[in-house]
């Protein structure tokens, strides 16, 4: 029987939630009009883009 763990689980939950916070903050900041909150947003995604580019399997 194969286990389900693999080693690039972490990495993996480490971009998606990278990206899910980066794209709520972005969607706050485009709501609430401060440039600080969307600029931190777009960093957010930019990283974790970055990771998937760098781990990807």
């Amino acid at each position: 029987m194969t286990s389900s763990w693999h080693p690039d689980r972490g990495i993996r939950r480490t971009m998606l939630a990278l990206g899910a916070v980066g794209l709520t903050l972005i969607t706050a900041g485009a709501a609430l009009d401060t440039l600080w909150l969307l600029g931190i947003g777009v960093w957010g995604v930019i990283g974790a883009l970055g990771i998937e580019l760098v781990y990807r399997p």
